[in-house]
Order: structure tokens, then sequence, then C-alpha cells
């Protein structure tokens, strides 16, 4: 016998997915291992609506901000700006400043400005709401990842459904502890003010009623602290947290968690304008809707960066700095569906899948050794290394094992098998003609390789599809399966065909077919 290159490279794909799928099997603490998925561990699962109108309310006070910044930094005075039913409106007090105004307001995409004896309004066109919209949904999405990686759940699924609605799967989610931090991390809006505090009213704050407050272009907030404590803060924000570049967990002087945040070059040129002429009065640091402090500004602030604090345990201000750090949803999610899948159930999942791949395999083992002898057990050889291959690769790729998973491997058992009853056939077939076994062997690998390559390429142009269209259960059935059929692919038609060469001579001596190859007519050969 001598080793062929055939051989080697089936030894080394042998010894590849032993090595890399050991830890999963071992669960050890060393190397990568399979991520099992949500109906195999257990979890949460969510399905979340998204207010999206909100998105266009925030984008309107956005806009009212920019406008007030730029006639504040070009000595432009303006009156009365306000956000009213979707506009924002104003006063030009001085007209030899609309040129100016009007090439600022042409340069805020998606906007209709109107304007008539110096009195504007700004509204958003019909395109750039449904645009908005949409974004709203894809921003809430990368935002809900962008948190729950940083919270340090394995593989979370967040994947669109429909037009406004978002999925989340959460496995390893055990406790209710443990649920219902993941639930406030995902719907914590996190969004960040800064507002002036006016200063005017503000002693009449607890006299005002909402609409009152609107008049004046105010709104009434409540204190983080202390609810039953009520502030007057400016409608329109100085800035927000789309300006955050950072929000990091620190300590006072009194050793209690509180969150330093650090804002862009735009924003630290809006703060530091703005606690520059307004020293002597309050800033009301606003999250959320909730005033968490309004110190009193005692000097211009430069450097861009200021301080929440709150009565934090360490735990919860992690979650709000992670919340910053990935960004305010532009808009409220709120829930539609909820529900958890016990460890237990998963266990169960597991044992089940586990009874149906093993007794599936053995079946097949047993068929294929009745009927092709020992071509039968090199077969088996070839899908069992081809099973460690499937395990390593996914270990190696950091994919998650679903129960569509399980399935997949299941049925890729019968593909593999079925591209070797292929090629025995074939080889079969050769032999029965009368020509020898080296011929026999290539012309049947060689007539098979036709079939089983137009069969793999089709099949993984429908896992590719799969993956590409599908949710999560389908995303793992389609990977699992592509990778088995690439695996069989070296197996079935390279590793296979190696063995018989390894022993032509033997079965060209012996020429006993029938122990080989199960043939159970006598051969010419």
């Amino acid at each position: 016998m001598k080793l062929n290159y055939r051989v080697v490279l089936l030894i080394i794909a042998t010894v590849f997915g032993l090595i890399f799928s050991l830890p999963s099997f071992t669960q050890s603490s060393e190397g990568k291992k399979i991520t099992l998925g949500l109906d195999l561990q257990g979890g949460l699962h969510m399905l979340l609506g998204v207010k999206t109108e909100e998105a266009v309310n925030s984008q309107i006070k956005s806009i009212a901000s920019g406008v007030k910044h730029f006639a504040e930094r070009n000595d432009i005075l303006i009156e009365g700006i306000s956000v009213r039913e979707g506009k924002v409106v104003f006063e030009l007090l001085d007209g030899d400043d609309a040129t100016t105004m009007d090439e600022h307001l042409k340069t805020i995409e998606g906007t209709v400005v109107h304007a008539s004896e110096g009195k504007y309004a700004i509204s958003i066109t019909p395109e750039a709401v449904e645009k908005l919209k949409l974004q709203a949904v894809d921003q809430a999405i990368e935002t809900i990842r962008n948190r729950l990686d940083q919270f340090g759940l394995a593989e979370p699924t967040v994947a669109k459904q429909g037009i406004d609605k978002i999925l989340v799967e959460l496995p390893g989610i055990k406790t209710a502890e443990e649920e219902q931090r993941a639930r406030e991390l995902i719907s914590r809006a996190a969004k960040l003010e800064l507002m002036a505090v006016d200063e005017d009213r503000s002693m009449r704050v607890n006299d005002l009623s909402e609409a009152e407050a609107a008049s004046y272009g105010d709104r009434i907030l409540e204190d983080a602290l202390q609810p039953q404590m009520k502030h007057l803060v400016n409608e329109i924000p100085i800035l927000d947290g789309t300006m955050l570049t950072d929000a990091q967990v620190g300590y006072d002087q009194n050793n209690r968690p509180v969150i330093n945040f650090s804002l862009n070059s735009a924003g630290a040129q809006v703060f530091g304008d703005f606690t520059g002429k307004s020293v002597g009065k309050r800033l009301a640091i606003v999250l959320d809707g909730k005033v968490y402090s309004a110190p009193v500004i005692n000097e211009r602030i430069g450097g861009g960066s200021g301080q929440i604090s709150g009565n934090y345990t360490v735990a919860e201000a992690n979650d709000l700095a992670i919340a910053l750090r990935s960004g305010a949803l532009l808009a409220p999610i709120y829930m539609l569906e909820k529900r958890s899948v016990g460890p237990s159930l998963g266990a169960d999942s597991i044992k089940a899948s586990l009874l149906a791949l093993v007794s599936g395999f053995v079946l097949v083992m047993i068929f294929m050794i009745m009927y092709y002898g020992l071509a039968g057990i090199i077969a088996n050889l070839a899908v069992v290394i081809n099973i460690f291959i499937i395990l390593a690769m996914m270990a190696l790729l950091g994919a998650t094992l679903t129960l569509p998973g399980m399935a997949g491997i299941v049925l890729h058992i019968g593909l593999a098998v079925d591209a070797n009853i292929i090629i025995n056939e074939r080889v079969r077939e050769q032999i029965r003609l009368g020509i020898g076994l080296k011929r026999a062997l290539h012309e049947g690998y060689s007539k098979a390789m036709r079939a089983i390559l137009d069969s793999n390429i089709t099949q993984i142009i429908a896992c590719t599809i799969l993956y590409v269209y599908g949710t999560g259960a389908i995303k793992g059935f389609a990977v699992t399966l592509s990778m088995g059929i690439l695996a069989s692919m070296l197996t079935a038609i390279v590793g296979t065909y190696g063995i018989f060469q390894l022993f032509t001579n033997r079965i060209e001596k012996s020429k006993n077919y029938k122990m080989w190859f199960g043939m159970t007519r006598k051969v010419n050969a």
C-alpha cells in the first residue's frame, strides 16, 4: 500500500475536523465552540413594533434646534421659534437677514420652506417622511444589535419583519432578572438632550398646564430622582445625543457611579457657545424625557464633555452607558409578542434531535454495509469525517446551531450517502463490463462526478437563496446544509477514491468483488 495525495488530504481533513469540533463536544473552556440557538439552549423571543411617527417629530425638533443655533451664531434675530403641527415656525425680525436665512434653509434636505412677510414655516416632504420612517426601523435594528453585542450575549438574532417590526431572539437568557435587564436595554430610547431652563417662568412650573407651557415654547419635565419635582425647559434642545461620541461609567467624589459623556466637534462648539452666553443660568441634562440634573452654568464650558449623575447601581450605569454609546433610538419601540423558551425544553430538543441524528445515521450505515460491503464501510467513514468537518467549520465561523440546523445535518447524511451510492454504482457498472479495477475506478468516478456536481451546485444555489432571504431558523438550516455539501465534495469524491486507490492491488489479487463492492454477479475480469 502506498499513500496517495487523496488519502493525505482526507487525513488532513479528518485531523482538522476532530481538533476543531472537539471543544464543542467536551464544552471545554479553550477553543472555539458552536453556539446553540434559542430553540436548543432556551432564551427569549420578542417581536417589537416601532413608533415611526416619533422619528419624524424628533427630526422636526432637530431642524428647529439647528435653525436656532444658526441664527444665534450669525446674530440673526428671530422670535417665537417652536414646533407646531409638524412644522418649525418662527418670525424673522430683520428683513435684511432674509437672504442669509434663506440660503441656510436651502441646505436642509427633505424640507419645504414657506416664507411670507418674515414668517417662516418649515415642514418635511412626504418622501422624506417615508424615508425617515424606514430609516428609523433600520437604525433601531442596528442600535439594538450593537447594544446586545456590548451586553455580552452570544449570537443574538435581530432581524426586520415586515415594514415596521423587529424580531429579537436572545439565546441563553435563563432568569427573570436577565430577561428584565435585556428588555430594558433593548427598549431604552437613550435619548440625551441638553435643554435650557426657562428662568423667567420656572418658579411657576407647578401652576402651568402642558398647553400653557407649550404656548411659551416650553415643556414640563419631571425630575428623574424626585418625580414630584417639575422642571420647565425650552422645547427646542440646545443639542441632542446625535452629537454624542462616547459614554463611560465613572465615579463621583462620593464613589457613586456616574456617566461621563463626550461630544463631537460640532456638539462641543454648540455647547461652548451656549454656556458662554448663559453664565448664571441653568442647563438641564435630560435623558429619555426626565431631568437628571440642572446645574447652574458658572463659566463657559469647552471641550464638549459632561456628566449624568443619578441613583444608579453599577450594572444600571453600565447599561445606560452602553445605550448611549450605541446611539439613541430614532423612534420608540414597543412589545408586540414575547415568549420564553426554558432550558429544559431546549435540552429535550437536543435529545430528540440527537436521537433522530444517531438513529438515521445507524440505519444508513447498516444499509450501506449490507448492500455495498467494504465499499459501504468506506462510504460510512467518509460520512463520519464529513460530520466532524461540518461541526469544525461551524465552530470556527462562530455559527449558531439550531433545530433546523440539526435537521440540515440529518438531511445531509442522506445526501452525502447518495453521492457514494452514485459512485459505487458507476464503479460496479464498469467492473461488470470486464474493465480492470484501476480504469473502472477512474471511469466510475468520472461519470459519477458530473451528476454529483450538478446536484451539489443546484443545492448550494438553493441554500444561498434560503440564507439571503430567510430568517434565523431558515438561515441555520441553509448554513449546515451548504457546509455539508462542500465537505462531502472532499470526502465522497476525493477521500473515498484515495482509499480505493490505496487498496487497488489487494482487491485485484483477491478478485473478491462481492466483499469489496457487494456485487452478486460473477465478474469477467
